[in-house]
């Protein structure tokens, strides 16, 4: 399957059940057997009844003409999560159901009395085949994929799926995991949106961009179906206006976006916000930023080489995605720095260039360590770049430990770092040391701040030992470049 024009596909159709009463049940249900009796009675006495069997056509033995349901087409579309299912049908639509054995529900269900009165009053039922963990996915594909609208791509008998999808330049330069439909169902099982929901336009190629297209590349990253909500926000967040996706594509410089997640979602999914937080080994921060490039490549164009210029480009450019360090620091998080609420799951999409190590393994106040991280900031991407740039500074626990055991707040370290990052120009000027990159010589004898304000982005992760931080340093900042986004992350 691939992510490139749509095709025109059926629309899904929803087998009708019969009129009147409906019964799904299988052999392998010690409450079915019990009600085999039950059932044999209400086909001597009710109007109509249907039986459908989920994995023995010859059951119930008692009852002839059972309908062989052991594809579980019929169970999948009605939602039968349980057997015995007892549905009443009328005029083609489900008025009423009972699951399990309860008399009185059934008497009451199917207007017919002193049913099983040699049996206990009531029973639990047994789960469906429908619902079976083990064939979820596969019948989603078989009786759900009409959902689907990517185009269908076949392969020849010989033809290897995964050099195929190099061969069709698909792939970010790794192997990539097949998108069959089975797969893009189970992941389309990670979200509440409708599949054909329009999510963005991905640049460069202005192409519409559906929750579905994003489960395609999410399948082929390696994301689990619990990571896509999270490919969802991030792609929205970096198709917007304000990030400009379409200028950090074409630019020379070798940034790409950098996702941040916060909130609850973080725990639930598993993602890495301790040891090597910034690093490989874990599957939901390396596969969710994987999602995201995958998604500007094969939905919106952007192939290194024609649209993507970078010059030298950074690892960085495969995916970077990690979580924030919440609970190890009492500062607000980036997403609340954002205007999101502390409760909410979000992440925060920044254009930047590879992380930079900043060690200080010596200081032990406050104002010691902000001093050699100001020098440190000072000298993001060129230390003769002034206001043109973001920077995204990640604080290790070790280092944040000095400013809690200080007592300093978020805000008061803010204005502290911000202070120490100023410049005087006559130091970066064109010229100044044999260097022809620099300002004009009409910006001497001024006092300029290296990032404007609000864009230096605070966050905090990493291991419990290490007196090592980092900084990503940003693409050009502002309007005219790239602003920092954060959504809110939905179901």
């Amino acid at each position: 399957m691939s992510t490139t024009p749509d095709s025109p596909t059926a629309a899904l159709i929803k087998p009708v059940l019969p009129d009147g009463l409906v019964v799904f049940v299988k052999r392998d249900c010690a409450t079915c057997e019990l009600v085999s009796p039950v059932l044999a009675d209400l086909r001597d006495r009710a109007d109509s009844v249907t039986v459908y069997t989920q994995d023995d056509p010859s059951f119930p033995d008692s009852l002839p003409n059972v309908m062989d349901d052991t594809t579980l087409e019929m169970s999948w579309h009605h939602d039968v999560e349980t057997v015995p299912t007892v549905i009443r049908v009328v005029d083609g639509a489900e008025v009423e159901r009972t699951v399990g054995w309860k008399r009185t529900a059934w008497e009451e269900l199917t207007s017919v009395v002193d049913l099983g009165t040699d049996l206990p009053h009531q029973r639990p039922g047994c789960g469906s085949l429908s619902v079976d963990p083990d064939r979820a996915a596969a019948l989603a594909a078989a009786f759900g994929g009409e959902v689907l609208r990517s185009r269908r791509v076949e392969l020849a008998s010989l033809e290897d799926d995964i050099e195929a999808m190099f061969d069709r330049g698909w792939s970010d330069g790794l192997p990539l995991v097949p998108p069959t439909e089975q797969r893009v169902m189970a992941m389309l099982a990670g979200t509440t949106r409708d599949p054909q929901e329009v999510i963005t336009l991905a640049p460069p190629d202005l192409v519409q961009c559906t929750v579905e297209k994003i489960a395609v590349n999410a399948v082929m990253a390696g994301c689990k179906p619990e990571y896509l909500p999270v490919v969802i926000a991030a792609v929205e967040a970096s198709c917007t206006d304000e990030f400009n996706m379409h200028g950090a594509l074409c630019t020379t410089m070798g940034v790409g976006p950098i996702v941040v997640v916060n909130g609850p979602i973080r725990d639930r999914i598993g993602m890495n916000y301790g040891i090597n937080a910034l690093g490989q080994g874990n599957r939901a921060n390396s596969t969710i930023g994987r999602a995201l490039q995958l998604v500007i490549r094969n939905v919106g164009g952007g192939r290194p080489g024609e649209i993507d210029r970078a010059a030298q480009g950074q690892p960085g450019k495969l995916g970077m995605c990690f979580a924030e360090d919440e609970a190890g620091t009492p500062w607000e998080s980036l997403a609340v720095d954002q205007g999101m609420d502390p409760t909410d799951s979000a992440v925060t999409v920044f254009c930047g260039e590879a992380p930079r190590i900043i060690v200080d393994q010596q200081s032990r106040t406050p104002e010691s360590l902000t001093n050699l991280l100001a020098e440190a900031l000072l000298a993001t991407c060129s230390p003769r770049m002034i206001y043109g740039i973001d920077a995204m500074l990640v604080l290790s626990p070790e280092h944040m430990a000095r400013y809690v055991d200080a007592g300093w707040s978020k805000a008061k370290f803010r204005e502290e770092i911000l202070a120490r990052l100023q410049i005087q120009t006559d130091t970066v000027l064109s010229g100044h040391n044999g260097i022809d990159e620099g300002l004009p010589v009409e910006f001497g004898g001024a006092e300029l701040p290296k990032f404007r304000p609000g864009g230096l982005l605070l966050t905090h992760a990493g291991g419990p030992a290490g007196l090592f931080s980092s900084v990503f340093g940003g693409w050009v900042s502002g309007a005219k470049g790239s602003i920092p986004v954060t959504k809110k992350i939905g179901s």
